[in-house]
């Protein structure tokens, strides 16, 4: 029960970025948790965290986007220019959604490709909200909003996912490996798309 605790808490920690485990916690995730390699899954919670504990890991714009479906501000998030090759994970759950090499100058002010790193990552469903008809695309491993999709993208899918850089955590490509994402580095490397 302690490993799974310590467990928990490093997801939280360490997908979210937000600093949350005290010296003492690092030091028994370091004790108690093996370092990922390449070959490996990439980290993902092993349990669902609570409602509550989500509104203490995560900042108050990521909880109102992600639990509440809200939209976050365009040209002012943390992702919408950002250039540089990586992955984008699921801030909650840490599951890898999109990789830098669909993504695309929508001039939306958001970040957007134009598919997710593996079909089936993402859940989509119909939203009627505030008076159109459009749709919503969320993480399937934590449920979360992520943002909308449409059918306005360029090649080679001609889709548009127009996603909120609150939902998302970035993890550069020179990073993959020591953050448990080795298996995607052939995304970077001419080695295609994950299947």
């Amino acid at each position: 029960m302690k490993h799974a605790v310590a467990a928990i808490m490093l997801c939280a920690g360490a997908v979210l970025g937000a600093g949350t485990l005290t010296g003492a916690e690092e030091k028994e995730h370091a004790m108690t948790t093996p370092k990922p390699s390449s070959q490996e899954p990439a980290p993902q919670c092993p349990l669902p965290l609570s409602d509550a504990e989500l509104k203490k890991r995560l900042t108050a714009e990521q909880y109102q986007v992600t639990r509440q479906g809200g939209t976050e501000q365009p040209f002012a998030n943390a992702y919408w220019n950002n250039k540089k090759p990586g992955l984008y994970v699921d801030v909650i759950t840490g599951e890898p959604l999109f990789a830098s090499t669909d993504k695309f100058d929508s001039r939306t002010g958001w970040p957007s490709f134009t598919r997710p790193v593996k079909p089936g990552m993402v859940e989509e469903k119909s939203d009627s909200s505030h008076g159109m008809v459009r749709v919503e695309v969320r993480a399937k491993g934590s449920g979360s909003h992520l943002g909308h999709v449409f059918n306005d993208g360029p090649a080679p899918t001609g889709m548009r996912y127009c996603i909120n850089s609150a939902a998302l955590k970035f993890i550069p490509v020179e990073e993959l490996e020591q953050a448990g994402y080795g298996q995607y580095r052939s995304l970077f490397e001419g080695g295609g798309h994950a299947k």
